[in-house]
């Protein structure tokens, strides 16, 4: 009888291991990542790939992020938003500014004059201003972080020393708000996806682009243009905005202890995680530029700083009032984000 008992829970045991084994495979989540930069680009290999990878081994590996960069999985850059909306991917990574006026709260971080010139006071400030003002704005998504990057840069094929060397200058911007800038300025903005740079600039559809260091090597754009004029000190010239969002159904169904770990990994830790590539690469890919012979880079004199403060400051009024008009006080949104901004500067 003894035998026999030992048997049946021999039996037994072997009976249900197969169903544990697919209890425990159940548990393993496999989330897809789709963005527009290459696989080469600093963002894709000093944020997203570490985060996947750093999600990974906090669930022992039952939560999986696989990354399919350049567009892989189809549509256009300004589609992404709405492929996590829509479930056509698990996750994105994108930047709202890709859809002009949809967003517009989360463009008070990319009005002139307002942004920080390193990356993690931005990215900092702006998760931090997401969960009291902008909940409203991303609520068809699961958001994990939303960002900004660094100073940005006026890249050209010729000098930009004055206000008066903007004028005509054909330029690429990453945001309504930024060539809103640029327009008043003197320039002629030209909205274009950052991975269309390269063509744009060798069919002579635009004269340069304004775009943070970092960005520069993924798109070869020290090769296209050989003039390079940073505005230092803060405020800087102007941000872009991020998001990295999640659809909220496939958020939803994940199992409670993989939820926790994404949990972990989002918000304030992932948003200083993002600002890596901007505040350590963006030095690196500045003194590779500076190191070539034919690029120039140029710092704008303070003064000179002025009066491009001055010159962009209807942008700043006219945003203000197009926020009455949508029903929110944009005024006092702007005194936040700068306050939020000084707080992560400090």
């Amino acid at each position: 009888m003894v035998e026999r008992r030992k048997l049946m829970l021999l039996g037994a045991s072997a009976l249900a291991a197969p169903a544990l084994a697919r209890s425990a495979q159940a548990q393993e989540v496999t989330l897809r990542l789709h963005h527009f930069l290459p696989p080469v680009s600093n963002v894709h290999r000093h944020f997203l790939m570490p985060w996947a990878q750093k999600i990974q081994a906090d669930s022992d590996g039952k939560l999986r992020v696989q990354i399919f960069p350049s567009m892989q999985l189809g549509g256009a850059p300004p589609q992404l938003f709405d492929q996590a909306r829509d479930g056509v991917v698990d996750i994105i990574w994108t930047l709202p500014g890709n859809t002009p006026g949809r967003f517009p709260k989360i463009e008070v971080f990319e009005l002139p004059f307002v942004a920080d010139p390193r990356a993690k006071p931005n990215a900092l400030a702006c998760q931090e201003f997401y969960q009291t003002h902008l909940r409203d704005e991303f609520a068809d998504v699961h958001p994990i972080c939303v960002w900004a990057h660094d100073a940005g840069v006026v890249h050209a094929n010729r000098p930009v020393h004055r206000l008066e060397d903007m004028r005509g200058l054909k330029l690429r911007f990453p945001s309504r708000q930024a060539g809103e800038a640029l327009r008043a300025l003197g320039a002629a903005p030209i909205g274009l996806p950052v991975p269309q740079v390269p063509e744009a600039l060798s069919q002579r559809v635009i004269d340069g682009a304004v775009v943070p260091w970092e960005i520069v090597p993924s798109i070869r754009l020290q090769e296209l243009v050989t003039h390079h004029t940073e505005i230092l000190g803060t405020p800087t010239f102007y941000t872009a905005t991020f998001i990295l969002a999640m659809n909220k159904a496939r958020y939803a169904a994940m199992p409670a202890e993989l939820k926790a770990v994404l949990d972990a990994n989002s918000g304030l830790a992932a948003a200083e995680m993002a600002a890596k590539p901007w505040d350590e690469q963006g030095p690196v890919v500045r003194a590779q530029v500076a190191r070539r012979r034919q690029n120039t880079i140029f710092q704008l004199p303070p003064e000179e700083k002025q009066r491009w403060i001055e010159a962009t400051r209807p942008v700043v009024q006219t945003w203000i009032a197009e926020a009455r008009q949508k029903g929110f006080d944009g005024e006092a949104l702007l005194a936040e984000a700068r306050r939020l901004i000084d707080k992560h500067g400090a």
